[in-house]
């Protein structure tokens, strides 16, 4: 009996999980840690959402089966997000799909459309189902950098020149998870054409479409003219509503894309809950307030954050969207490397962040700092933060500046 199995193999261990799981002993110890590691929202749903959770459970209908595709009304206020919000058009019977987040929809549309051998672009570093999604359905992955400079341009057509057999699809996600980049539309409208000359998919992260802080709304691909040509977008509803654990995600575009998605998930699952989809509908149907509230509040996490750190003697450049900073490790520790600078931070200061290298290789050198606690809790974190830098000989502003 072989215990060789050809996936796993090909997934190599998950080094973010070291960093869990010393801060679950640290924790299991009775330990305060505050947790910046994870993406997780700390604030509650809109309560009109809980509610229409709460009235549609009562159903005795609701507990059924429900629909793999998503429930009509689901599809629909997707589709009118899109008008309302990007000014595109979208079929909601053919050009929308709801996920179980937007996690599952891009791995399960790796697995419709990628065969054994085939070649994909992914960013690196990046979100690690962009690359692991495909890898697990048996592709090969060729990195790109994340960055939507020149050099981004150039390393997407020496893909194309030498890379055999030719690249099928390529991945991006703006803002980017996990180093915040964002792009604009003639970024979209350049990359759509070199698609088409190119006979490439895109696939398209817009998880973070509503958490920008320049007063410059994030763009979606789709509002290129043509796009549905060649792309299909993920969104979810997870930060923009602060329902990540309701997993409720979206798949919107191309048609073919979205027929070979609804065809895999309807072997795969029922869709989720449906009294769990009637409240996304009340979410993205009703009252936008939230929406607003939350982008100010995680611009002002973001604020206190790069004030708080800088204070402390780490300089972290202000993201301009996402709810993560992606931060460079202090230059004196800059030789710990980024996992090795995780758990130290961790164990004496308190304080859990994403190593860097778990987003690709292109990541060693960087944090991922997720600004998912309230603002005192940050301002501690830079205290903690001092004092451990501080311990291990870095000079640190004078006292009383953090």
């Amino acid at each position: 009996m072989s215990e060789d199995f050809y996936r796993i193999k090909r997934l190599p261990p998950y080094v973010i999980a070291e960093v869990n799981a010393l801060r679950a002993s640290a924790r299991a110890r009775g330990e305060d840690i505050i947790d910046l590691g994870m993406g997780n929202p700390d604030l509650p749903p809109p309560q009109h959402v809980i509610d229409k959770l709460c009235e549609v459970a009562q159903k005795p209908s609701a507990h059924g089966y429900s629909a793999s595709k998503g429930i009509p009304g689901l599809r629909r206020a997707q589709a009118n997000y899109y008008g309302t919000r990007f000014g595109v058009d979208v079929d909601p019977d053919h050009e929308v799909v709801v996920t179980l987040g937007s996690k599952e929809g891009l791995a399960n549309l790796a697995q419709a459309i990628t065969a054994p051998g085939d070649v994909v672009l992914a960013p690196n570093p990046s979100y690690p189902i962009h690359t692991f999604g495909f890898i697990i359905a048996g592709a090969t992955i060729r990195s790109v950098p994340v960055t939507p400079d020149e050099h981004y341009w150039e390393s997407l057509d020496r893909a194309m020149k030498f890379t055999v057999p030719k690249p099928s699809v390529l991945v991006v996600g703006y803002p980017s998870n996990p180093t915040a980049e964002v792009v604009d539309l003639a970024f979209y409208e350049r990359l759509v054409a070199w698609a088409k000359e190119h006979k490439i998919w895109v696939l398209s992260d817009l998880a973070y479409s509503e958490l920008y802080y320049d007063d410059k709304p994030t763009p979606s691909i789709l509002q290129v003219p043509g796009a549905k040509d060649v792309a299909v977008e993920f969104t979810s509803i997870s930060k923009t509503y602060s329902m990540a654990g309701w997993r409720i995600g979206f798949a919107v575009g191309n048609r073919t894309l979205i027929e070979a998605l609804t065809r895999v998930k309807s072997y795969l699952d029922y869709g989720a809950f449906t009294p769990i989809q009637a409240a996304a509908v009340a979410a993205i149907n009703g009252p936008q307030d939230i929406v607003e509230k939350n982008r100010q509040l995680y611009k002002r996490r973001r604020d206190v954050m790069v004030e708080s750190f800088a204070r402390a003697g780490w300089e972290i450049p202000s993201p301009r969207a996402s709810m993560f900073a992606w931060a460079p490790l202090p230059p004196a520790l800059a030789h710990l490397g980024s996992l090795e600078f995780s758990k130290q931070l961790l164990t004496h200061a308190g304080v859990a962040v994403a190593p860097g290298v778990g987003y690709g290789e292109d990541g060693e050198g960087f944090v991922r700092i997720a600004m998912v606690e309230n603002e005192q809790r940050l301002r501690q974190a830079a205290r903690n933060v001092k004092r451990y830098l501080q311990s291990m000989g870095v000079n640190t502003p004078a006292k009383g500046a953090a």
